[in-house]
């Protein structure tokens, strides 16, 4: 039993007295911090003699003494069962619970570090220590699907603007993980699959379990769905009784002081993975933690689940969502990634995560940088690039594998199984039906879609099945029960708003689309479905899709075929575009040396365009002097037609430009003409009353000079003057080919012949095209 009263010893008295000294008070003093009445328990207390156990432990405290150190033959460390810290609960000393909290987390803290000290990383032979890996992670307060929004309001976005990972940028206001913890007692933490959810309750109770994070409480981690499974077998549903017994095989020496530590509010506890708790079982554990959060509602408590489960309601609780990676967190991910793997050489890890992050941020690499902003992708991505130090050709063949992840490796992993509202879906059939939602709701433009459209879709879908012979209502439930299996087992769709959904990722939904041209069940079907993707040749929004179905294809021979056709179609009726596109045909077999003569005409056709832009010459990326001097004479004239102040510095920057052209000019004729012409310039020591009257009288004459001679020599800067319509023919034309020449160069199964036949005849007019084929080149 433990003494309800303590006495110092003599040294303790000794110490006591030192200590009381230095505070420099009187005992009145001291009695007043202790809040008692009279000084006559501080007079016991020096003189050696018996003193309430809370007196003395509170005399203890103030003078910053350890009690053990002071107390006459002090007792054990834990209380018995209706004796001190239990017993007296209401009015216990802090120093009590403390020494408690202290000496449970002693013989717990092996039991905490081998259940979340350590991650078992998809594809990796060894665990990963937390340390290692772990990455703070930030948290909306906002849940985004429980927002209200106008489906047109979303559906107006330019997808182009679309921060591909979500379809939006995520722009509600982040705080730290930790502080949400601290700010909330009891917090359920929701996110998608693979955001680290799981990931974060275990770091909380690793920091709990060092003192680092909540030291005055005691962590226990609780694996829901094995607690469920543990419910069934025994036949009783208790909290208590399972964390009991995890106390049990830790060697907690005295399992009472549990409650008492519950009575007191010190325990953390952590309940992972509520959204893995069968459907059989959720209500009676919603039940279970709604009544054990409610009478022991002093401690903290953290529940992980998926976003899709929030409808499994925990009154009292604070719904919160973990955001997206940043870049910063990404590069710190990425850093901790790679040095965890070369576990002996670190430098070697470090040095692979600054190629990682070099390639990842390479403009050729933006998709991989929408799909990693969750550790679940990320590590993905690390795994994949560790083997082959770059990011795969085919970006199909890491959305394949990121959809193997959600729709049924992750789970796998984890041990975790799920409820079979599938039916008999096997991941084939849940392909199937994912490519059919995709293409068909892509093919209308729909991004986002109200929930009844899409339970319509897969209603449509389980119609056609072989075999189906659900009636009207059933195939109504059963489209509703798989799109909430869909959302909750996947996170593939997923609610953007209330009532409004979308694909997780536009890079999903892109990639589907393409997987249903590819999967095409015959050949007639196949060219159906690439003649039905060739006629958005001028659709931004399908770029993504010509690039993953050409990629995918196992032979991309008529597919790149049909697109050089439908290409050369644009501008085939339009007389005034064909004289324009044999202008530059004709050009382009001027200038000698080239490799390519599809290069040069890119660059004339990108150099007549009303606004030329570094972009727009992104195929003619080889040029030669004369390109260079083309070029350089067409910024000439460029700046002629901007309205520059009548001064010497202007006048002196046409005179230079002159000498730098003049340096690249083998013609001699054209020489001597722009020779000509820059000697009518002023010259330097004109004065500025001559420079206005030359100004004045000379520079548009002089100007359209300039124009001429360049137009008889170089048989550029004809003044074509385009319709908006043209012009607008002109650009899709040239995007198009632009999207050809990327599709060639993606890492497809082209044939050489049909390669460089279609290099060859490259925005060529269309009777050259013809002249070409009859000629059989």
């Amino acid at each position: 039993m433990v003494k309800r009263s303590l006495q110092a010893s003599p040294a303790g008295i000794q110490r006591a007295k030192r200590a009381f000294a230095l505070k420099g008070w009187t005992q009145e003093n001291l009695a007043g911090e202790v809040n008692l009445k009279t000084r006559q328990p501080i007079w016991r207390f020096f003189t050696g003699q018996p003193v309430d156990r809370q007196i003395f432990l509170a005399v203890c405290s103030i003078l910053d003494l350890d009690w053990r150190d002071i107390a006459e033959s002090p007792p054990a460390e834990f209380p018995e069962p209706g004796e001190g810290v239990t017993s007296a609960s209401s009015n216990s000393n802090p120093l009590d619970i403390d020494s408690l909290v202290q000496q449970v987390r002693s013989h717990y803290r092996g039991t905490i570090q081998n259940q979340c000290g350590f991650l078992q990383l998809l594809d990796i032979n060894r665990p990963v220590s937390i340390d290692d890996i772990y990455v703070d992670v930030n948290i909306l307060e906002e849940i985004v699907s429980q927002q209200w929004f106008e489906i047109a309001n979303l559906q107006n976005l330019n997808p182009t603007e679309f921060d591909r990972i979500g379809l939006g940028v995520v722009e509600q206001p982040q705080i730290p993980g930790l502080q949400a913890v601290e700010t909330h007692s009891k917090l359920r933490v929701l996110g998608k699959p693979g955001v680290g959810k799981t990931t974060f309750l275990k770091h909380l109770a690793i920091q709990c379990n060092r003192g680092e994070f909540a030291a005055q409480q005691v962590p226990i981690f609780v694996t829901l769905r094995d607690f469920a499974e543990e419910c069934r077998e025994s036949g009783r549903v208790s909290l208590l009784d399972y964390i009991r017994q995890a106390w049990q095989i830790a060697g907690v020496p005295d399992l009472s002081v549990l409650k008492t530590l519950l009575q007191e509010g010190r325990i953390l506890l952590l309940l992972d993975g509520l959204d893995e708790v069968l459907n059989q079982d959720s209500t009676t554990i919603l039940r279970e933690i709604r009544k054990f959060s409610e009478k022991y509602h002093k401690n903290q408590f953290v529940v992980s689940c998926r976003t899709v489960a929030q409808k499994l309601q925990l009154p009292g609780f604070t719904d919160v969502e973990i955001a997206p990676f940043s870049q910063a967190q990404i590069t710190t991910f990425a850093q901790k990634w790679f040095v965890a793997l070369a576990q002996r050489n670190p430098q070697t890890g470090e040095a692979q995560s600054r190629q990682f992050m070099q390639k990842l941020d390479l403009p050729e690499n933006w998709q991989f940088r929408q799909l990693v902003v969750t550790p679940l992708f990320l590590h993905l991505a690390c795994w994949m690039f560790h083997g082959q130090e770059k990011f795969p050709a085919k970006r199909s063949e890491f959305y394949k594998q990121g959809l193997d992840l959600l729709l049924g490796k992750w789970d796998e992993a984890k041990g975790i199984d799920r409820d079979d509202v599938y039916r008999d879906f096997r991941l084939p059939q849940k392909l199937r039906l994912l490519s059919q939602l995709a293409s068909v709701t892509f093919e209308q433009g729909q991004y986002f879609f109200e929930q009844r459209t899409i339970e319509q879709y897969i209603e449509e879908y389980l119609r056609n099945l072989p075999g189906a012979l659900l009636e009207p209502e059933e195939l109504q439930l059963e489209s509703e029960a798989m799109l909430k299996s869909i959302e909750a087992q996947h996170g593939i769709l997923i609610e953007r708003a209330r009532g409004i959904f979308s694909f997780s990722y536009l890079a999903f939904q892109e990639y589907f689309t393409a997987r249903k041209i590819v999967a095409s069940h015959n050949l007639r079907s196949l060219e159906q479905a690439l003649g039905g993707l060739v006629s958005h040749i001028t659709d931004p929004h399908w770029r993504e899709v010509f690039l993953l179905t050409v990629a995918m294809l196992r032979s991309a021979d008529s597919l790149v075929q049909l697109m050089k056709q439908e290409i050369d179609a644009l501008v085939a009726q339009d007389s005034y575009l064909q004289e324009f596109l044999v202008w530059a045909s004709q050009k382009s077999q001027t200038i000698p040396s080239q490799p390519k003569l599809a290069t040069t005409r890119a660059f004339y056709l990108a150099l007549a365009q009303p606004s030329p832009t570094a972009a727009t010459f992104a195929l003619a990326s080889t040029l030669d002097q004369g390109i260079v001097l083309d070029a350089a004479l067409e910024n000439l004239l460029l700046e002629f037609a901007t309205d520059h102040s009548r001064d010497f510095a202007y006048v002196n920057a046409c005179s230079e430009a002159l000498n730098n052209i003049l340096v690249m000019v083998l013609d001699a004729g054209f020489y001597k003409s722009l020779q000509q012409l820059k000697d009518q310039l002023p010259p330097p020591s004109q004065n500025r009353e001559r420079l206005q009257h030359w100004w004045e009288q000379n520079y548009g004459a002089w100007v359209e000079q300039v124009r001429g001679t360049i137009a008889h020599y170089r048989n550029i800067h004809h003044p074509w003057q385009f319709t908006p319509e043209q012009q607008q023919v002109l650009q899709h034309y040239y995007d198009a080919n632009q999207l050809l020449i990327d599709c060639l160069n993606s890492n497809c199964e082209v044939t050489t012949a049909i390669r460089q036949e279609i290099e060859a005849t490259l925005l060529l007019p269309q009777q050259e095209l013809e002249d070409r084929e009859w000629q059989g080149d």
